[in-house]
């Protein structure tokens, strides 16, 4: 099946790329996560920057057999920037192959600056982010009605800082669904901070490298987040879901308005809502 998918990508009536930088979201780490479009972008460019020690090398398999694989893992934006600048330059499509998706954590911020100030065209491919791929693998969604309606992604202070209004505890105060990203090496820290407002058993998800060959994937109470990390020695690559809608006996008979026989929209009339907010989910 992914054979067909690529040879599809490659026959796409869109390609061959132009001369740009491509920045792709890679997902978490299972190749069938790609998107179409990143597909079609890896199966097609000249050039493949790739951060090797965050995505998995199969993802290469996308690639046509003549491109150029520039592992990036023990280089700076210093290093990886000319070499991009040079490519486009000679009238060559390049990837920048990062995990998870573009928006979160993955420092394209300042790459973007320099393309755009360089003159150097680009564009942004999304990815599944690991947030996703875990309430996927859990069979879970994290905004349940009645019970949590937000969700917050954000990670503890390390050598990147947390602005202060954002600290771990201020946000645990909404009791919201909580997704902790590179935080695995503060986690007793962090686990102490949650425990300010969330109860001792609310359920947390520990996540390691989804979508690898050697992922884990549990659930364990609160209070014992920290000693699991330990025992499995996760100090990177590591996400904690920390939500109410991880409780399954939370959920009961709870169901969203939006297809209930009884409420009406825009979409779809019948008999009128039992509330006065005919669009509310």
């Amino acid at each position: 099946m992914r054979d067909i998918t690529l040879e599809l990508c490659r026959q796409s009536s869109h390609f061959p790329l132009q001369p740009a930088v491509y920045i792709v979201g890679a997902g978490p780490g299972d190749p069938d996560l790609l998107t179409v479009k990143a597909i079609k972008v890896l199966a097609n460019a000249d050039v493949i920057l790739f951060a090797d020690s965050l995505v998995p090398e199969q993802i290469l398999d996308f690639c046509k057999k003549d491109a150029e694989i520039i592992k990036t893992a023990n280089q700076t934006l210093e290093d990886i920037f000319p070499v991009m600048v040079e490519r486009v330059r000679q009238e060559k499509s390049v990837v920048r192959l990062q995990s998870g998706d573009p928006s979160l954590y993955s420092a394209i911020h300042e790459q973007m600056q320099l393309l755009a100030e360089a003159k150097v065209p680009f564009e942004v491919i999304p990815g599944i982010s690991a947030f996703q791929a875990a309430a996927a693998k859990l069979k879970v969604e994290l905004t349940v009605p009645g019970l949590v309606q937000t969700i917050i992604l954000t990670r503890m202070s390390g050598r990147t800082e947390v602005p202060a209004n954002e600290e771990l505890t201020t946000l645990a105060a909404h009791q919201a669904s909580l997704c902790l990203y590179l935080s695995a090496r503060h986690i007793e820290n962090a686990q102490a901070k949650l425990l300010q407002h969330y109860p001792a058993d609310t359920p947390v998800a520990v996540c390691y490298r989804l979508g690898w060959d050697d992922e884990i994937v549990a659930v364990v109470p609160l209070t014992e987040m920290a000693t699991f990390s330990h025992q499995k020695n996760l100090i990177r690559t590591t996400l904690y879901v920390i939500s109410p809608a991880l409780a399954k006996n939370n959920l009961g008979n709870v169901r969203s308005r939006l297809y209930h026989p009884e409420h009406t929209h825009l979409f779809r009339s019948g008999t009128p809502s039992l509330t006065n907010d005919p669009i509310e989910r």
